[in-house]
């Protein structure tokens, strides 16, 4: 039995039964959600998203996400999603209220060097800090090496390519703290004063070296950040960034980036693919 959804279920009908009907003004679809469908629901008081996976293995992938987020929930400086894991008929799907303010990717092109520069500090401080959970207590479903999912996300996803850099990224494991592993700018939530509030969807989330996080939000930023980004990570770290390392996993990460977008675009072709991307 499949254990995920398409835009056929009806959705909006399994919504309410988690928040009445008529406690809700409006719902509205994000058209981007490239693993799961995802619905954004306010009420007269508050936001909250839905997601609802897209496959079997990204089923399996958000009930990783909801073990590891109420897991490191309240242990950093910032905001993570408290997310509520339902079921509908053994599929899961999950529930969080909305980190209010605007993703790092909208506000990029508007930002000061000086603005650039705190929120480099910012994000590198959030790795730091994840970094120094102890994990001995993190539930077993949230447990899982980067490089094990990304293997595992190539061999399901990808036609006709492999992950050729798995040994290299299960090389840095030996260093292996617990990592955002998707710590891209859409992922980074900033306030009204362009500062970060707040990290989200940590469906990569688990086991890995921190150049893994580091590289994946300067890979995906525009160049000017790349330096900033890794002063700000050696001071945060107070070690020297070995930038061979990091350029070498941007091209990685590029690499699956690509593969998935053909997947999404021949199975998925209702998802919006941003420009940026």
């Amino acid at each position: 039995m499949q254990k995920f959804f398409t835009m056929n279920d009806d959705l909006d009908g399994i919504i309410e039964r988690i928040i009445p009907k008529e406690d809700i003004a409006s719902t509205r679809h994000i058209i981007t959600g490239w693993t799961n469908i995802v619905i954004e629901v306010t009420t007269k008081d508050d936001a909250f998203f839905f997601r609802f996976p897209r496959n079997d293995f990204f089923s399996k992938m958000l009930v990783k996400d909801c073990a590891f987020c109420e897991f490191i929930h309240g242990k950093t400086s910032f905001m993570t999603p408290k997310l509520k894991l339902f079921y509908d008929e053994g599929r899961p799907f999950s529930m969080h209220r909305k980190i209010r303010g605007y993703c790092l990717t909208d506000r990029m092109k508007h930002l000061s060097r000086q603005a650039m520069t705190n929120i480099a500090y910012d994000i590198s401080k959030f790795i730091r800090e994840l970094g120094e959970i102890e994990p001995s207590r993190l539930p077993s479903e949230g447990r899982m090496n980067l490089s094990d999912f990304l293997g595992e996300l190539a061999d399901t996803h990808f036609d006709d390519r492999s992950l050729g850099h798995h040994d290299y990224l299960k090389s840095g494991e030996d260093n292996s703290r617990l990592i955002h592993g998707d710590l891209n700018p859409g992922n980074i939530i900033l306030d009204e004063n362009d500062e970060v509030a707040g990290v989200i969807d940590f469906c990569f989330a688990g086991f890995g070296s921190q150049y893994l996080d580091v590289s994946r939000i300067v890979g995906r930023s525009k160049r000017e950040f790349k330096d900033i980004m890794i002063k700000s990570y050696e001071d945060v770290s107070g070690s020297v960034a070995n930038v061979g390392i990091i350029d070498r996993l941007v091209a990685v990460w590029n690499d699956i980036e690509t593969g998935y977008i053909g997947y999404i675009k021949k199975n998925h072709p209702e998802i919006q693919i941003p420009d940026s991307v």
